[in-house]
């Protein structure tokens, strides 16, 4: 009897070799950390990437007027002398110069409606596509999906327009419908793409022991759907708090501008006062941070269960 050499290396004969295999695996410790050097200086660049431009606006929103005018925030680490100069005036001069407190109220005024409502209304609508049978349900559904590549600027005319015949304009429920609107195409497809992948079993259980649909979904979808609600709320959330365009046209400078606005106008003519502006852009930073810190174990399960299948 005779062995045929395949050129792979088999457990058996990286054992002879005395190369202990990975566990699990069959692959030698060796060439699996070959592999995985690409990926970890891909990922090593990537967080350099972000984090060069974040900790330059970082310190800069410390840096005096003077000093950010005169050099380079980079400088500071060929002098560390420079450090001892940090302060938190750029901060309190844009609390108080751009009222970044009631904008910052302003925001979440806007921003919790736009993200609570077309979460509620999404979910009965991507439960009913789902579960339920109608006629023109695919159809239906092609048409509210086929929403996603209309840009949003293609509307503002006959919204304003609209808005102005019902004295809309300037409030907040003006940005509330706004933001809902374009909102609600994304999040029926999300949810009903991850409502799909729910055990049917599950569902056919409850209608044999009699429970109705709005019992099924309060005490069975919804909870399960917690992970693809999350993942929305969160990009809903940053999208609403950091818009500036649709509240621009829907709000307006004035006394209920979010915090976007408020921040826009810390920033002078011909670029002065732009240390100002990063100290309140950090300020402006601290809700998402909050709800991504909160929310970021459902917002990782609900992107990698089904979120973003297809």
């Amino acid at each position: 009897m005779t062995t045929q050499t395949t050129g792979k290396t088999t457990p058996t004969t990286a054992l002879r070799r005395g190369r202990p295999m990975r566990a699990g695996t069959g692959v030698p410790p060796g060439r699996s950390r070959g592999r995985r050097l690409p990926a970890k200086l891909g990922v090593l660049l990537i967080c350099t990437l972000w984090i060069v431009p974040t900790l330059g606006v970082t310190i800069t929103s410390f840096r005096g007027v003077d000093d950010a005018n005169s050099s380079g925030w980079w400088t500071l680490f060929a002098h560390p002398g420079g450090f001892t100069h940090l302060t938190l005036g750029n901060y309190s001069t844009a609390i108080e110069q751009a009222e970044l407190g009631s904008a910052f109220l302003n925001s979440l005024a806007i921003t919790l409606p736009a993200v609570f409502i077309p979460l509620l209304v999404a979910a009965f609508a991507a439960y009913a596509f789902t579960f339920m049978t109608f006629k023109g349900r695919d159809i239906l559904f092609i048409v509210i999906v086929s929403l996603l590549v209309v840009p949003n600027y293609v509307a503002f005319v006959p919204i304003i327009k609209l808005y102005a015949s019902v004295q809309l304009n300037g409030t907040f429920p003006a940005a509330w419908l706004a933001h809902i609107g374009f909102g609600m195409s994304l999040a029926v497809y999300i949810l009903r793409n991850y409502m799909s992948t729910l055990p049917k079993d599950v569902i056919e259980s409850a209608k044999i022991d009699g429970a109705s649909h709005f019992q099924t979904f309060f005490r069975l979808i919804l909870p399960m759907s917690a992970p693809a609600l999350a993942s929305f709320a969160i990009f809903q959330f940053l999208w609403v708090w950091n818009d500036l365009l649709v509240a621009l046209i829907f709000v307006g400078p004035g006394e209920k501008q979010p915090i976007t606005i408020a921040v826009n106008n810390l920033l002078g003519q011909q670029g002065t006062g732009w240390e100002l502006v990063t100290a309140g852009g950090l300020f402006s930073m601290l809700a998402p941070i909050l709800i991504f810190l909160v929310l970021q174990r459902y917002f990782v399960r609900g992107l990698t269960s089904g979120a973003v299948k297809g």
